[in-house]
Order: structure tokens, then C-alpha cells, then sequence
């Protein structure tokens, strides 16, 4: 490697080496298997559907359900038109969801299919939804999938009777069914009436009955979609990627939104119970109040372990920006941040956080990939690594411990179960960080003794 710091590493616009990142459609994808009775569609090859349902189900565990329209050379050359048509009717007949959810690949992105021409010639059974929504893959990230998805839905869905309901709208990021199912706790423990779009808990960490059952119990009902609408506000968890669907219902819907980032550690949770608390009027009860001050003790009895350890936090956007203020909590010094998802928000909220907690010397970019930063931590090394499995190759590389957390993780299981938002979310980090220090520091002092002994 060469002798470079990161800002002198040369740019490279048209090659990514082991990206940060992974397609619009498995966003997309993720999105619509949070409704409830919904058969995510691929309108594009049949192999662009198998890697996506792959990418998931190797995630969760779990099998992601999702048809395709199987383009063919024919329909390559002339338009996706009738396979759409005839894959909505099968789809209906055979499988019998409420609702399926389009979205596109590059394939049918480059030849320019006008899906809402085709969707309206369809045959659709009564009482039965079909929506859809634009994912080239050229563009964005999974992340924007996620977004564009769950607009769409509101998009085709969602109405404003005039009538409130006196609900919160959530939409909670891209965040696993145990986070969900926190978020979801904590509401409740406030006293807060709400929907959440998507919702994933229930679908992707669903029980095992003896029976396979297509449409799990889980998932945002489709009359649930329809009365965002009338909620009194909303609520968006990770500000890149909750904020496309704020914005929409409230232009469509006049629902007035608030967007606050992904509640991971101490400070980040409080902004959402005290946005909760705001809305409902009810007071914090005494179960948070203990879980929050048990997070805090752990930080303060677990501090000598984690002060000034330099850590590189990569993955989604939101996540890394939650991690990184959780790090500085810990008094770390979150030294690299880095996501594959293109746009300058993520690097303006980092450098923000840096500034506020005066952490000097650190960087963050956006549009990154793993090769790059490997390539930072070989001129500039860290103690600890936070992020998916991929980041692994960079572990064994440079002998620096990794804790898993984000998207995708393929090679550990139940994590998807178990929250890292929250205050227990946090204690779950907490302990996932010292563990694997304090782990680094049994086998350091084991080696040192070896060699005395040698």
C-alpha cells in the first residue's frame, strides 16, 4: 500500500471494489415485504430477483418471498408491457396477496417501460392493490429503494378524509425486525397511538408454527396505509432515509413531519422519546427512565476500556451516523466513517458531529467502498472495526477486531432479533464493543506472556 493519507488517495469515479452498498431493488424489496399480505414484484429479469431474495434471505434468515416478470430477449427489445400484465394475473390467481408492490430493475429502467400505462391495463381483482415504484440501480443505494418504496406506497395508497385519527406515522429507516420491535415498545410505553411504514417485525423474524405460511401474521395493514392521511403527524427515524416519505405525505396529505436520526445510544434515543412525549403529552414512564440510567451506568463503569480507542464505523448511512454518536458516548474517537451510499448529507451530518463532540482528526465519506478504506486504515490504523460481514476481509488483513452491526450480515445468526436501537438496543452495543476489547486485550497480554516465558 502506499504511504498516503485518505485525502491524498487518489479518486476513483468509474470502479467500485467491494462496495458499501447493494442495489435499489433490495431496498425496495425490504420495504414491501413490511406490508402486510404483499408480494414484493421484480420487473426485470428472473435473475435480478434471485439475487435480491438472496441478499435478504441470507441476512434475516428467513425467506423473502418475491415473483418476477422473467424478461426475456423479446421482452428486452420490445417492452415489459405484457409480462407485467400477465405476471399481475398469475400472481392474484396463484398466490392471492392483497397488494403487490412493483418495482423495477436497470433492465426495464434502461428501455424506459411505463409501468403506471401498464398497471392501469391490467386486470386487477376488486379489493385488490397494485402500486409500484422507479429503482434503477445505477442510482442511489438500497437505502434510496427503501425510500422510493415506501413513497410509492403513499404514493398510490394513502388519503386525507379530513378527519384525523390522532395517530403518530412512523416510518422507522432501514433497521431490522428487532429494532422495529423496539421502536414499537417504546411507543407503546409512551402511550402513543401509531402506524409504522414499513414494518418488517412479525415477517422477517417470524415464528416457526410446523406450518409455511406465505403471508406471516406481520406487516402495516393496507388500511393502515390508506389512514396515513389523517395522522396528526409523523415521525421520521434516520433522516436519509425517512425523509423522502415525511416530505411526500405531507405534501400530498398536509401531515406535518419531523425527521430525527436513527435513536441509537443515549442522546439519539432521548430525541425520540421526548419527540414521543411532545405528541402524546404523557409523561416518560419509569420503565425507560431505568433503562436509560442502566445504559448510563454501563458507559460509566466501562469507560478505561474504551476511551480514545480509534474505531472505523462503515455500512448505511443512518446506521453509521447512530454508531459514531454512540462511539463518542463511549468516549471513542470514530476516526473513519464510511458508507457506499452516494450524497453529501451523510459527510455534512458526520463533519456536524465531529464539531459538536470536538473529535479532530476524523473522516467520513459517502459514496466509499471497502478497498478505500482499507486502504485509509493501512496508512492510519484503528483498534476496533463496526459494520457488516464484508468488512471481515479487513479484520483478517490488519488483525483489528470487528464487531457486527448493520446491513448485511450473512455469517452470524439472531442478530436481526435483538435491537441495537433503544436504551436496551444500546446496552446490546455496549456490550457487543467491550466484549470484544476487552477480548482483544486477554489475548495481547497472553501473547506478551508467552513471551516472557520464551
Amino acid at each position: 500500500m502506499l504511504d498516503l493519507t485518505p485525502k491524498e488517495v487518489s479518486e476513483r469515479s468509474a470502479l467500485r471494489i467491494n462496495p458499501l452498498k447493494t442495489c435499489q431493488p433490495v431496498g425496495a424489496m425490504y420495504a414491501a415485504l413490511g406490508v402486510h399480505n404483499c408480494m414484493p414484484h421484480s420487473h426485470g429479469s428472473q435473475g435480478c430477483c434471485s439475487f435480491h431474495r438472496m441478499f435478504l434471505t441470507r441476512h434475516f434468515k428467513d425467506p423473502a418471498i418475491a415473483s418476477s416478470s422473467s424478461f426475456t430477449e423479446g421482452a428486452s427489445v420490445f417492452g415489459g408491457g405484457s409480462n407485467l400484465k400477465t405476471a399481475i394475473k398469475n400472481i392474484f390467481d396463484i398466490y392471492d396477496p392483497d397488494i403487490i408492490a412493483v418495482h423495477t430493475t436497470c433492465l426495464s429502467e434502461t428501455i424506459g417501460d411505463d409501468l403506471v400505462t401498464y398497471i392501469n391495463d391490467a386486470k386487477i381483482p376488486e379489493g385488490k392493490f397494485v402500486v409500484h415504484t422507479n429503482t434503477p440501480s445505477y442510482v442511489g443505494s438500497h437505502i434510496t429503494g427503501f425510500s422510493n418504496m415506501i413513497t410509492g406506497l403513499i404514493k398510490y395508497l394513502s388519503e386525507n378524509t379530513g378527519i384525523k385519527n390522532g395517530k403518530l406515522a412512523l416510518f422507522p429507516g432501514f433497521v431490522n425486525p428487532g429494532d422495529m420491535r423496539e421502536m414499537k415498545k417504546i411507543m407503546t410505553l409512551m402511550g402513543v397511538n401509531f402506524t409504522m411504514l414499513p414494518d418488517t417485525s412479525g415477517v422477517m423474524d417470524a415464528p416457526m408454527t410446523g406450518t409455511y405460511s406465505m403471508y406471516p401474521k406481520g406487516g402495516t395493514k393496507i388500511q393502515e396505509i390508506i389512514d396515513l392521511g389523517n395522522c396528526e403527524m409523523s415521525l421520521g427515524l434516520g433522516e436519509l432515509t425517512s425523509s423522502m416519505p415525511a416530505e411526500f405525505l405531507d405534501t400530498k396529505c398536509k401531515v406535518p413531519y419531523q425527521t430525527l436520526p436513527l435513536p441509537i445510544g443515549v442522546e439519539l434515543t432521548d430525541q425520540y422519546v421526548m419527540a414521543l412525549n411532545r405528541f402524546s403529552k404523557n409523561e416518560v414512564p419509569y420503565a425507560l427512565e431505568e433503562e436509560r440510567g442502566q445504559l448510563v451506568d454501563i458507559l460509566l463503569d466501562s469507560h478505561q476500556y474504551t476511551q480514545n480507542k480509534k474505531v472505523a464505523i462503515f455500512g448505511d448511512p443512518d446506521t453509521v451516523l447512530g454508531l459514531a454518536q454512540f462511539a463518542l458516548e463511549l468516549g471513542m474517537i470514530p476516526k473513519y466513517l464510511a458508507t457506499g451510499t452516494p450524497g453529501k448529507f451523510f459527510e455534512e451530518k458526520a463533519n456536524a458531529l465531529f464539531e459538536k463532540f470536538d473529535a479532530e482528526g476524523c473522516i467520513a465519506k459517502g459514496n466509499m467502498d471497502l478497498f478505500e478504506l482499507h486502504q485509509w486504515i493501512k496508512n492510519d490504523g484503528v483498534d476496533l472495526l463496526i459494520g457488516g460481514t464484508h468488512g471481515k476481509y479487513v479484520a483478517k488483513a490488519e488483525d483489528i477486531p470487528l464487531v457486527r452491526a448493520g446491513f448485511p450480515i450473512v455469517d452470524r445468526y439472531v442478530h436481526s432479533y435483538l435491537p441495537i436501537v433503544g436504551y436496551k438496543g444500546g446496552m446490546r452495543l455496549a456490550e457487543m464493543i467491550l466484549n470484544t476489547l476487552m477480548d482483544r486485550q486477554d489475548r495481547d497480554c497472553a501473547d506478551e506472556d508467552m513471551e516472557m516465558i520464551m
